[in-house]
């Protein structure tokens, strides 16, 4: 039986713009992003911040240096939360009522300080934070472990005290989900950007 539920973030809770935030890194002068960026799993210096090595004065200071020009904490946000594509209500409305229903709910994503910053705050979703949403947010900048490596579900799992048999992860990534797979959780892996809550419900039955 199911009790504990862990979503993936981009793709999953909110739909996630790749092309967009390639866009926004060239536009603040980052030429030929799409060869730093990646849909899921960041490498180089935007893994180093992701993976929680490096600070966000760090990357600005180093990314201001590889492409020859000063940038802005405020450029690198805005660049960054390009990967923000649109915030489904339909989402929201369901992670409310399977909370509501008893489910433990945590999200485990691989994202940076800019997006948590943001979803730290009432700015997330009129005027709630995305911690309202669950019981607790793990990042892969916090906890300096990145998916799809085994330590990180293993970290979440020890933290909440959750067995594998009894949790689904819901995340838009195979990799990701090869890894849930391997420790014996329960997974599922809807397209990116898709309306997952049917999925959700017709596992959950």
């Amino acid at each position: 039986m199911i009790k504990n539920l862990i979503f993936d973030m981009g793709g999953v809770v909110f739909d996630l713009g790749y092309e967009q935030a390639v866009s926004r890194f060239e536009e603040i002068g980052v030429a030929d992003a799409g060869k730093y960026l990646d849909p899921a799993v960041q490498t180089g210096l935007f893994g180093r911040l992701e993976g929680g090595l490096i600070s966000c004065e760090e990357f600005r200071s180093q990314l201001s240096e590889i492409i020859g020009k000063e940038l802005s904490h405020a450029q690198c946000e805005y660049a960054w939360k390009g990967y923000i594509l649109a915030l489904p209500e339909r989402n929201l409305n369901k992670l409310d009522e399977l909370r509501s229903r008893g489910y433990r709910m945590v999200l485990l994503s691989n994202t940076n300080p800019y997006i948590t910053s943001w979803a730290h705050s009432k700015d997330f979703f009129r005027g709630r934070t995305m911690d309202s949403y669950f019981d607790h947010l793990y990042f892969s900048c916090d906890l300096k472990l990145m998916k799809p490596g085994e330590e990180i579900f293993r970290r979440v799992l020890d933290a909440e005290g959750f067995t594998p048999e009894e949790t689904l992860f819901i995340d838009d990534s195979t990799r990701n989900c090869a890894t849930a797979q391997a420790l014996g959780i329960h997974t599922l892996c809807p397209q990116g950007n898709s309306d997952w809550t049917g999925p959700v419900e017709e596992f959950l039955k």
